[in-house]
């Protein structure tokens, strides 16, 4: 409770203890609310703040606001990542003071969050990894594990991208270890269990296993099937078409898997995939 906010009230007002507490209660019960942090009871608190003319409220923290809206920002974000949108969610996580956050959960998920980005845009290596560390260095609780699990992914994904396939697979195979069996109660956790299974189907796309990496898609797939999530279905599905002009397979079945990335691009807006479809289907088309 804000006592310091109904004790500048009071002297505001210019009363003392004993001209605020006539007629109401007793001077030692205000002493003892104001000095000692024993709260009278309501009826006696509400006719204080009313003398005050002090609503009630301002006494009380504000439970979850900030947070509410942080997480309705950082949920956002989770999206735009999902869906590509790089330059989105960065402005939102912008936005967020995470000095002010004593949460350790929001605290992990925007590093997390903060990281991913930080790669698509191509930051400098030794800043992102320098943000999962804050990770990997939390000594999170085994409901939190999601986010080092995301640690590791991300910094796999840093390696692959400097093209040090030992380190990359080293935090991939990591990764690989716990994935599977991962608990998702929320759908939260679909989405960054979904997020790990894609990108590790696209770092063995890019080493040449791929069919590693289509058996990774597939199971990206059906966990989008089994949980009636759809947002990474587009993007496992064009990696998937990607795969198919890699091992050369036919035309027919290279459009097929196009047609079914765009379609499931369209129901999740996803511009930033359908316009690589668009440039992937004419290139097919024209060979």
């Amino acid at each position: 409770m804000n006592i310091e906010r109904f004790i500048n009230t009071r002297k505001a007002n210019g009363l003392s203890q004993n001209e605020l507490a006539e007629g109401i209660c007793t001077q030692t019960t205000l002493s003892r609310f104001e000095n000692n942090g024993q709260v009278p009871n309501l009826k006696i608190l509400i006719k204080l703040c009313n003398r005050l003319n002090l609503p009630l409220g301002e006494l009380f923290p504000k439970v979850g606001v900030r947070h509410t809206e942080v997480i309705e920002k950082m949920n956002k974000a989770e999206f735009f990542l999902i869906t590509s949108e790089f330059e989105q969610a960065k402005n939102l996580l912008d936005t967020i003071a995470i000095n002010e956050i004593e949460d350790l959960n929001l605290i992990l998920r925007y590093h997390y969050l903060n990281g991913f980005v930080m790669i698509f845009q191509n930051k400098a290596v030794i800043d992102i990894l320098f943000i999962f560390d804050q990770i990997l260095l939390e000594d999170a609780s085994e409901d939190l594990e999601i986010f080092r699990l995301l640690a590791y992914t991300g910094i796999g994904m840093v390696y692959s991208r400097e093209r040090n396939r030992d380190k990359a697979e080293f935090y991939f195979n990591k990764v690989q270890e716990k994935i599977y069996t991962y608990p998702t109660q929320e759908i939260e956790d679909t989405w960054r269990v979904l997020n790990i299974v894609f990108q590790c189907g696209v770092f063995y796309a890019e080493i040449g296993e791929l069919d590693i990496s289509n058996a990774l898609l597939d199971y990206a797939v059906s966990i989008c099937s089994d949980n009636h999530v759809t947002y990474y279905l587009a993007r496992a599905a064009l990696q998937r078409a990607k795969n198919a002009i890699v091992q050369n397979d036919s035309k027919e079945a290279i459009l097929e898997r196009i047609y079914d990335a765009r379609a499931y691009s369209k129901i999740n807006r996803n511009t930033v995939a359908l316009k690589e479809l668009a440039d992937m289907e004419r290139d097919i088309l024209s060979r």
